[in-house]
């Protein structure tokens, strides 16, 4: 009786079915969005799964046509590339590469140089972590040929604006581009018709080998940790850090000699500072903050190539393709996300990007609309000492 009691339903119920046999339980592999032939491997968004080919395919024409539409890097021009050793970072350097070879069908025509900062001191790690993760990225910058720097220290005097606004008026893309087939018609007269060399590194020791990473001296450590010791919370320490990192990255490219820079934030990022620095007050900034280009340092130029990006496709494609990284953990790590401002934000957005796979998206194409304002170019105003922007000192206007 206990026996037919248990294989009793309530009304309008139905019997479950095996597991094994339900034919609702095994899911049919979905196909590639672009080529209807392989089973995709990453979904990037709800309905656009790609296929290993056709997402590779996919992020390199995302990379090169963000800067064919732009026309900001002219052909032969010298660009600094600021590596972190972060996936964004790494991935940009590897777009750089393959668009440098010569298998490509439509090759990039600038001349790369890396520079990487070593910020493991104001994060707590010791020096011979230090030593470890600088070895580490010596050795991933050593092996892409390309001249690199590294810097380990910030100069005394650094935070000033360059003269590019008063000086001569740049040429045109068309101009650049007319000049460097000149320029290569030239050099292939002469015998030399090879023009992707890019120079050899500047970190070599005896022989040709990587020289070992010396970091600065313990004193200047110290009054580096004592100069972050003086900012009260965590936000004043993050923003501290990601002036000093600018100043520094914008010094290395004006005593070396590059007008443009590189840097590799993603569009999470982008969408992440977007916010933090409107709970910051810097909503007047936000168009040179987080826009494609930014031009308020006068003779040098930072530019953002990876800001299409979504953390992401980053995260697959540095895995699928195995592109290396160097991760050094940041200010944050092991902090409460209400600890500072930017970890809040963060912390915020992804959160509602887990419910809502469009919100970075929509932050993103928001801030697309702003525009930098024509004070911004004028090279006749006063400007703040450590962003540089254009101060607001006319209470009248």
């Amino acid at each position: 009786r206990s026996h037919s009691r248990s294989r009793c339903w309530g009304p309008g119920s139905l019997p479950p079915c095996p597991p094994s046999t339900s034919p609702v339980s095994r899911r049919q592999p979905r196909p590639c969005v672009k080529c209807r032939e392989n089973t995709a491997a990453v979904v990037i968004r709800v309905g656009d799964g790609f296929c290993r080919a056709c997402f590779r395919e996919y992020f390199v024409h995302k990379f090169r046509a963000m800067l064919g539409k732009n026309h900001v890097i002219f052909p032969g021009e010298k660009v600094l590339l600021a590596l972190s050793g972060g996936p964004a970072s790494s991935a940009m350097l590897r777009q750089v590469q393959e668009g440098l070879s010569r298998e490509t069908a439509k090759r990039l025509r600038f001349v790369p140089g890396l520079i990487h900062i070593d910020e493991g001191a104001v994060c707590g790690q010791s020096p011979a972590q230090r030593e470890q993760n600088l070895a580490r990225m010596e050795a991933l910058l050593q092996e892409t040929g390309f001249p690199y720097y590294l810097a380990l220290e910030l100069p005394g005097s650094v935070l000033r604006r360059g003269a590019g606004a008063a000086g001569e008026p740049c040429p045109s893309y068309k101009e650049a581009v007319e000049g460097f087939i000149q320029q290569q018609r030239q050099e292939a007269a002469d015998g030399d018709g090879d023009t992707s060399s890019v120079g050899s590194s500047t970190q070599h020791g005896p022989g040709g080998h990587p020289a070992a990473p010396r970091l600065p001296p313990a004193a200047l450590t110290a009054e580096l940790l004592r100069l972050f010791e003086a900012a009260e919370t965590l936000t004043a320490k993050e923003e501290l850090l990601q002036m000093l990192r600018g100043h520094l990255i914008l010094h290395t490219a004006r005593t070396r000699g590059y007008p443009k820079v590189m840097t590799g934030e993603s569009c999470t990022r982008v969408a992440v500072k977007l916010l933090t620095n409107l709970a910051l007050g810097r909503g007047a900034f936000l168009a040179v903050d987080t826009g494609f280009v930014d031009s308020r340092h006068g003779d040098v130029t930072l530019v953002r190539p990876m800001r299409e990006y979504m953390a992401k496709e980053i995260a697959f494609y540095n895995h699928f393709f195995g592109v290396p990284t160097v991760i050094t953990p940041p200010l944050s790590t092991k902090r409460r996300e209400k600890t500072s401002i930017h970890r809040l934000m963060e912390s915020f957005l992804l959160g509602l990007q887990a419910d809502f796979p469009s919100t970075i998206s929509t932050v993103y194409r928001t801030g697309e609309k702003l525009s930098a304002a024509p004070a911004e170019a004028s090279s006749e105003l006063q400007r703040c000492l450590l962003c540089l922007c254009a101060l607001d000192i006319d209470g009248g206007e």
